[in-house]
């Protein structure tokens, strides 16, 4: 089933989420946006503000940096969750409590108006829409256009206006046109 991803000719739209909240939360969200644009098959295209929030789940745990990209990528979503994962270990990604303290966890949120319910894979991702920690800056980078923007968009405004997820714009993000070469 994963071999007609993508379409020939045409990348993807993908929407991936970004979490950390050990060591240099904002230098392993940064080191994790340069290694997914680095890739020669994924271009970073759009970023969210990061947001600090108070961890779900798991509660005995400092809050986290969250945010998410929107990426161009021709690889398929398996292809892609795969390559999020090995991103994650080179960045010391150690999972060992459910939702626990981690250094950077990915998620791939959408891709295209693709729906799959597989084993390794699940599209769109099966929790989003009640987490205001990936509504909230899914909503900043979302294209207007895609299916599921005014239901993102509702989800996000009510997430911020009821504010019991403890979730607040901690630093807004330049990021470069997609046009423009990468610099580190």
């Amino acid at each position: 089933m994963d071999e007609q991803f993508p379409r020939e000719g045409a990348p993807a739209v993908a929407y991936i989420a970004l979490g950390s909240n050990m060591g240099n939360r904002e230098q392993l969200l940064l080191s994790a946006i340069g290694l997914i644009d680095a890739h020669p098959n994924i271009a970073v295209t759009k970023v969210s503000g990061m947001y600090e929030t108070d961890p779900v789940g798991y509660t005995d745990q400092p809050p986290f940096l969250n945010m998410t990209l929107a990426v161009q990528t021709t690889l398929s979503p398996i292809m892609l969750l795969r390559q999020l994962l090995a991103f994650e270990q080179q960045l010391g990604r150690v999972r060992q409590i459910r939702w626990g303290p981690r250094t950077i966890d990915l998620d791939l949120l959408l891709y295209d108006n693709v729906r799959m319910d597989q084993e390794e894979l699940t599209l769109p991702h099966p929790r989003m829409m009640e987490r205001s920690f990936v509504l909230v800056p899914l909503n900043d980078t979302m294209d207007q256009s895609h299916p599921l923007q005014a239901e993102v968009g509702a989800a996000s405004e009510a997430a911020l206006l009821d504010g019991k997820e403890g979730i607040t714009l901690w630093k807004t993000i330049n990021w470069r046109s997609a046009s423009e070469p990468f610099e580190s």
